[in-house]
């Protein structure tokens, strides 16, 4: 066991991260795997707008809970790739409307088979007697009532 492991709750986040990043590199092989030029990154704004269909950026930074400029970050990486597209919202002018290209189709239909795999093994993976899934969910809805910089300042100024 390292430092960080030892360390408990303070490394949480790293520990998170750590998690996570080793998701994200499983992911991106198990797709080339697959022969599918996919980013795990691009997951969220692709997935959103498959269930979703046309969406505004704010809307899509609001759907996948990110900020206005990674939003639009990974909106660029995706239209570059002609994953994506943008129209104007013919109500409001100023309004980018975003929705899949044929090809962002396409791609949807050979990734929902890996799909499939994915959420078979990470329910094995997170199917502990402490549900990793359940547990996130539960500190999510704690900080949304109540950041985390909001409760540490609060103990510090007692």
């Amino acid at each position: 066991m390292n430092v960080i492991d030892e360390s408990g709750i303070l490394a949480i986040s790293t520990r998170l991260q750590r998690l996570s990043e080793q998701l994200r590199k499983d992911g991106a092989l198990l797709y080339k795997s697959f022969d599918i030029e996919f980013e795990p990154k691009w997951f969220p704004v692709i997935y959103t707008l498959y269930h979703k269909g046309v969406l505004s950026v704010v809307e899509i930074a609001n759907e996948i809970g990110y900020t206005h400029p990674s939003t639009i970050s990974l909106l660029k990486e995706l239209e570059k790739q002609k994953l994506i597209r943008s129209k104007k919202d013919r109500q409001d002018e100023r309004k980018r409307l975003i929705l899949l290209t044929v090809k962002g189709q396409e791609l949807i239909l050979k990734m929902k088979p890996v799909w499939d795999i994915m959420t078979s093994v990470l329910s094995e993976i997170t199917d502990n007697q402490n549900n990793l899934l359940k547990a996130i969910n539960e500190a999510e809805n704690k900080i949304a009532n109540q950041s985390f910089l909001q409760r540490a300042l609060q103990l510090k100024n007692g």
